[in-house]
Formats: C-alpha cells, structure tokens, sequence
C-alpha cells in the first residue's frame, strides 16, 4: 500500500490496475483521457503487458473489452460522455449478454460543456441497460470503485458503469492504494452461446438481466458507496450524489451539517433506504451533478406531499455543474463576496496555434467559396479544426458530431446544395467519418471532403492517430477514384495551388477528397525536443 497524489481519472486508472485488469480500451475525449494516458505510463501496466492502445472509436473500444471479458480477464473501456452515445449499442448489449471477466465502462460526463456538445448525464444510461452504477464524490473513492468494480461486476455478471465529471476527473488528491491482485487466466463462459443474441436466445438472456435486477438492488442497498449521516435538525434532509456531496461539505467547513444526509454513491437507488430517509425529514433537497434523475425518481416514487426539490422546481439550477455556493443558495445559506478575476488569468477565447496547418486550409477554403456565391455554407466536424467557426476564418457552419460533416454534406447535396463540403480531421475521419464517405461513394454524390491532416489527435493533446500515412489507400480502398483523391501542403506558399485544386474538385460532379497534409505544430515541437534531449544524453 502507497498513497498517490492523483486526478480522478489517475485514481480511477490505478484502481483497475490494481485490481488485476489485463486491458483498457478507449477513444480520447475530454474529460476522460487521463485515463488511458495514465495507464500508458504506468511501469506496473507494462511489466504486465496490460493492453493500453487507443481504439478507433468508443464502439470498437467496448466491443474489444467486451471480448477480453469474454476469454475470462478484467477489462475496461473508457470515454467521454458523448462517447457513450457511439458505444451504445454494444453498451446496451453487453448487459443482455452479460460478461465472463469483470468489465468496467468508465465514463467521463462534462456539465457545463466545458470541451463537449452537450451535458448528458451517463447515469441514464445505466439505468437504461439495468447494470450497476458507481458514482464517486472522491478520488480515493475513485480508486476504490475501479479496484472493486471488478469484483462486482463479476459477482452478478454484469458490467459496471463508473461515472465521474470534469472536476473530479482533472482535480487531484491523495489516494491511498490496495493491494496488486493477479490477472485472470483465460477462461470461457459456461453456457456456449451466453453471447449470442440471436432473438430465441436474446429472449432468454433478457430474462435473465431481469432476474438479476433484486440483487442489484440488494447490492445497492448494502453499499459502504451508500452513507447515513445523522443530523439533529430534520427540517430538510440532503440527498447528494458523488462529487455533489464535496459541494455540500464546503459550506460546513467544520465538518458537521446540522441536517441529515444520504450519500448515494452506488446505484439502482437503495429506495428502501431513501423511503426511510424521506419519511424522517419535512422536506428534502437533491443534490446532484447533471441530470436531476434521482429528483425524477423520488418525485415518481415518494413525492406524494411535494416536498422534494432540486433541479426541477429551481432550488438548484436546471443547467451547468454545481459549485459550493450555487449549493449554499440551494440552503438557504449567504454566499461569501465574489470577487474580481485578475486579467492574468480571464478566459479567453479559444484559437488554433500559430503556425497551424487548419489556418492555411481554411484561407484557402475561404477564397474557393467565394467563387460560388457569398451564400455558401461548409459542414465541419469535431476536433481543433472547429475554431474555423469563429473570427477570424468564418469558415464552417456546422458541428454536431464525431463523423456528421460528411454525412450532412451528404444530405445537403442530395437536397441539391452545389458545391457541397465537408471539413474533417484525420482522427475524427476514421473514427466515424469511413462510413459516411461510403455513402457518398455508393451514390457517387457531388461532395468534395476536406480531410485536414495534422497527423495525431490534437484537441486531446497528440494521441496517435490511427488515419497516419494511410488516408489515401483507405479513401481508394472506400471506392473514391484515385484522381480524385488529391494532397495538398498546407503553407502560405502553395496558397494559389491549393485554392486551385480545391476549386477544381468542387466543379467535379462526384465524390472526391483532398488531403492537406502537415503535422500539427504541438507535436512536432515535443518531437523536435525529444530529439534534442535523446542528442544530449548519447
């Protein structure tokens, strides 16, 4: 046993570690990332040659786990929240299938939106695929639930989901560690087709998730992750969820809220818990990062008096994650005096680096557009290439998700919107955007995909990005013809070339693909001092 100044998403990846796991699988995206990251440094993952590779997307991440859980080893997935989305489908599956070894889906929700599209809360999905929910309000709590998530996941078979939030995921604390636990062997499922969900069989593994449902809840409700505090004044009783309950302890820096308080940590809800709680007080308060869900419930369930409050009627607003004095108003408590933030240290609008390879591309993007009107309009996708969208390139009109630049092209030209393009990078293409381009060839569509290639995944800090040296072949390989695949160096000084080219395959009645090619500026300046320090210690 150690103790660890960790971020969340540290204490979390040492858990599992810890824990035995023989695999990680994951797709970077703010806030998770740390998360595989970690493991890719850690000295214990390498001299257990546990799997640390990121995936192509967050789909084929869980289906990889899923199968290292199928040969009978602990294995995780790890992503953003709306990575979850991608992953759905396997996600809800695995819960009807259920899993050999233990399986953990750790997700890393966003309220507030800090670096995401939306502030969906993960829990709903958990509770949509009826497995267990871990939600820590710590990092020490972190580590706890991966180290014993496994465990639970293998006692009912089941996955787990763990969920944290930006602020836990990216803040740091000190966790003190458990002992390192063997790998599994390789072993297989008793039942020969437990993973085959054809309908006859699916049927029947449905009834089975069912049937475990009461341990579940049995489960819950023993939780040490599910915690009664007493309190001397029941005028108002707090119900607070993971990180929520942090909020709640600030406010009481002595230590000691006068209120009752029930920490729910581990989810189905321990109702029979939370009935006894809600009987006890005059009236409740939720607190809970996202969605108000166990608000919903309680109101579903026990809210015969209106007494619950929370997110729903305004107590807690309805958007955005908390804070401690967001919490105090909630209280009914005076918040201390804000203050001024320093100019040092004021946000500031986002903006691609200097010297990056998207600048060129969208001047020259903005020159061919205008050939074709004032009123035209680009599709663009997720990544660094995003900030297009703002002064002082103007350049892009669209941002909705990984891989939809190229299938709303698509439709906008099947809608007749000549010329039609798309904005793409090179990480966010074979991620999602493969498929798409086949739908394109497939109807031979009038679109011309920019696919900007800076060479890594660059919003998320310079992952490996599995399009390098291969976007060519496998746009070819896709069915795009060869002339019409065209590559471009994005400098100032092929400006006229590129605009060109650009012009040239958007006249092109058909599906074509230019690839502007150079490696984003972070990466080749950590390259270039990697390559000085390794010349100054030899």
């Amino acid at each position: 046993m150690q103790k660890l100044l960790l971020l969340g998403d540290e204490a979390l990846a040492q858990g599992a570690i810890d824990a035995g796991m023989s695999g990680i699988y994951a797709y970077p995206g703010t806030p998770s990332t740390e998360i595989m990251e970690y493991v890719q440094r850690s000295k214990v993952a390498a001299e257990r040659n546990i799997h640390r590779q990121w995936s192509a997307n967050e789909k084929t991440a869980t289906e990889a786990a899923l199968g290292m859980s199928y040969a009978g080893k602990r294995s995780m997935a790890a992503m953003k929240h709306v990575g979850l989305n991608v992953a759905a489908d396997v996600f809800m599956n695995s819960a009807v299938t259920g899993v050999n070894g233990g399986m953990i889906v750790a997700v890393a929700d966003d309220p507030s939106m800090h670096s995401s599209q939306n502030e969906q809360d993960s829990r709903y999905y958990g509770r949509f695929a009826m497995i267990p929910i871990l939600e820590p309000s710590n990092q020490q709590e972190a580590y706890d639930m991966a180290y014993e998530g496994f465990e639970l996941s293998e006692k009912y078979g089941l996955p787990v989901l763990i969920r944290i939030t930006t602020r836990l995921s990216h803040s740091r604390s000190g966790v003190t560690t458990s002992p390192l636990k063997d790998q599994n062997k390789i072993s297989y499922p008793a039942d020969p087709i437990q993973f085959v969900l054809l309908p006859s069989n699916a049927k029947k593994r449905y009834q089975t998730l069912l049937v475990k449902q009461k341990a579940n809840r049995d489960a819950s409700a023993e939780s040490k992750f599910n915690i009664y505090y007493d309190g001397d004044d029941k005028s108002l009783g707090i119900i607070a969820c993971g990180i929520a309950y942090n909020y709640l302890m600030e406010n009481f820096p002595e230590g000691k809220c006068p209120h009752p308080i029930l920490k729910i940590g581990h989810y189905p809800m321990p109702f029979e818990k939370v009935k006894r709680f809600y009987e006890s007080c005059e009236k409740i308060l939720v607190l809970e990062e996202g969605y108000p869900m166990v608000e919903e419930l309680l109101r579903g369930y026990l809210n015969k008096e209106n007494k619950v409050s929370g997110r729903l009627n305004g107590v807690i607003p309805r958007s955005g994650e908390l804070n401690p004095n967001i919490v105090a108003t909630g209280l009914g408590k005076a918040n201390g005096e804000s203050f001024q933030i320093p100019d040092i240290v004021a946000n500031r609008p986002p903006q691609l680096c200097a010297g990056c390879s998207h600048k060129d591309i969208y001047d020259a993007l903005n020159e061919t557009m205008k050939e074709f009107g004032e009123d035209q309009r680009v599709f663009s996708d997720i990544g660094c290439y995003t900030l297009g969208a703002l002064p002082p390139f103007n350049s892009i009109h669209t941002c909705v998700d990984m891989g939809a630049s190229i299938t709303m092209a698509k439709g906008a030209a099947d809608a007749g919107v000549r010329p039609s393009v798309a904005v793409i990078g090179d990480s966010t293409f074979t991620h999602s955007g493969m498929t798409a381009l086949l739908d394109c060839v497939y109807e031979n569509t009038p679109i011309t995909v920019i696919i900007s290639d800076n060479s890594t995944t660059a919003m998320t800090g310079g992952q490996t990005s599995e399009a390098s040296g291969k976007l060519e072949e496998i746009c070819t390989g896709l069915g795009v013809k060869p002339e019409h695949v065209r590559l471009l160096t994005p400098l100032p000084k092929y400006h006229d070339e590129m605009v060109k080219v650009l012009a040239e395959e958007m006249n092109y009645d058909g599906v074509s693909v230019v690839i502007p090619r150079r490696e984003c500026i972070q990466t080749l300046s950590r390259s270039k001092k990697k390559q000085k320090m390794k010349e100054v210690t030899t």
